[in-house]
């Protein structure tokens, strides 16, 4: 598939910003919630980094991980069932050590061990709370010309709305950065201005001694997130290079975002700019394409394989095995894996987990601010 030869390993916190989505993740975690018709959040940042030839990926999770472990199976989808390296899940007390964490300090320091046994120069760490077609190769080259301690990735875009106005539970953080010649001089925690800024995308690469002597110390000292203790407090001894990121990206933190994110990709500008150049990977599933009946409607719609359409379809999501029976109406929805829509029934700005079931004649409308969301396996 591609040659597996960049000098660093990767990193993938897959809880992140679960607390953001709290329907969707009930019964799963952020990496795993499905997105545009036939993948998973971890697909894109997973297959980015094999794309860059990063052949050893830890994923560190913390709960609600058994969808995740489902889905990414021994890594063969991504080329990563290798005798050395691959892919490596690391569940709570899976070693002694290993405790469920909150930030990453916390994580790190549970597979401090592991760290030191590997012979990669750098680690590059992220979230998997964007869907994002993203080149290490080239973070990793202008993190080496730059001479920095660490390279940070941003995007220039104002804040969305679902991060500023989470719930007053969630201990989920965003980061802006003060940037001055390319170097990070401020950390801001969730800074809010109705404006463009310089948002962080989660997304470090360093050196991996040096990222352990960090933890090391952090540990001891009690600290619990990256980027507020270690970073932030030190950005005058700590040369953090910021680096640009002007591709596409679609960041969920909350369900209309998610929502949101799903309907763009009914523009095919939107389909090229993150799945063109580099491949996204994801789980093997055999089925057979689309069916259309005589007498189906569909216009403006991304259907998965598996589907069968009876009656019409607009302007909607539909991921594998979703069957639309005849009179049955669907427009402005995302339905995931296994949704069955009977006879009849009408649907308007709906969002169905999976293996959900609308009975026949029945009438589910949301609004373009407010999609209604249906969970899994439910029968209305």
């Amino acid at each position: 598939m591609v040659n597996l030869n960049a000098d660093a390993l990767g990193i993938i916190f897959p809880n992140s910003y679960d607390t953001l989505v709290p329907e969707l993740v009930s019964k799963r975690l952020m990496a795993s919630i499905p997105f545009a018709g036939r993948y998973r959040m971890v697909d894109f940042i997973l297959s980015s980094m094999v794309n860059s030839g990063i052949g050893n990926v830890s994923i560190l999770v913390r709960q609600n991980y058994m969808s995740l472990m489902d889905h990414l199976g021994s890594g063969r989808a991504w080329d990563l069932t290798r005798k050395n390296g691959g892919l490596n899940i690391v569940p709570p007390f899976a070693e002694e050590q290993v405790k469920v964490y909150t930030g990453r300090v916390e994580a790190l320091a549970s597979i401090l061990d592991f760290l030191k046994r590997q012979k990669e120069k750098y680690v590059v760490m992220s979230d998997a709370n964007i869907a994002v077609n993203f080149d290490f190769n080239a973070l990793m080259e202008a993190h080496i010309a730059s001479g920095a301690d660490v390279t940070a990735v941003y995007k220039e875009e104002e804040v969305p709305k679902g991060m500023v106005n989470k719930p007053a539970s969630s201990t989920a953080m965003y980061y802006t950065f003060g940037i001055e010649n390319d170097r990070v001089k401020k950390i801001y925690i969730n800074l809010n201005e109705n404006k463009k800024q310089n948002l962080s995308m989660n997304i470090y690469i360093m050196d991996r001694e040096l990222l352990i002597n960090w933890i090391n110390t952090a540990f001891v000292r009690g600290y619990t997130y990256f980027e507020r203790d270690i970073l932030a407090p030190n950005l005058d001894k700590i040369n953090v290079h910021a680096y640009k990121f002007e591709g596409y990206s679609a960041r969920i933190c909350d369900m209309k975002s998610y929502f949101d994110e799903n309907m763009k990709m009914l523009d095919d500008a939107n389909v090229d700019a993150l799945f063109s150049g580099n491949p996204v990977y994801t789980k093997i599933r055999d089925d057979n394409p689309t069916r259309y009946i005589a007498g189906a409607k569909a216009s403006n719609i991304m259907a998965a394989d598996g589907c069968v359409i009876e009656g019409e379809a607009e302007n909607s999501i539909l991921f594998r095995g979703v069957k639309i029976a005849k009179g049955a109406k669907v427009r402005n929805s995302v339905l995931m894996q296994g949704t069955v829509v009977e006879a009849d029934a009408d649907m308007e700005y709906i969002i169905t987990d999976k293996n959900v079931t609308v009975t026949q004649g029945k009438v589910l409308k949301g609004t373009d601010t407010f999609p209604v969301y249906v969970a899994k396996g439910q029968t209305v």
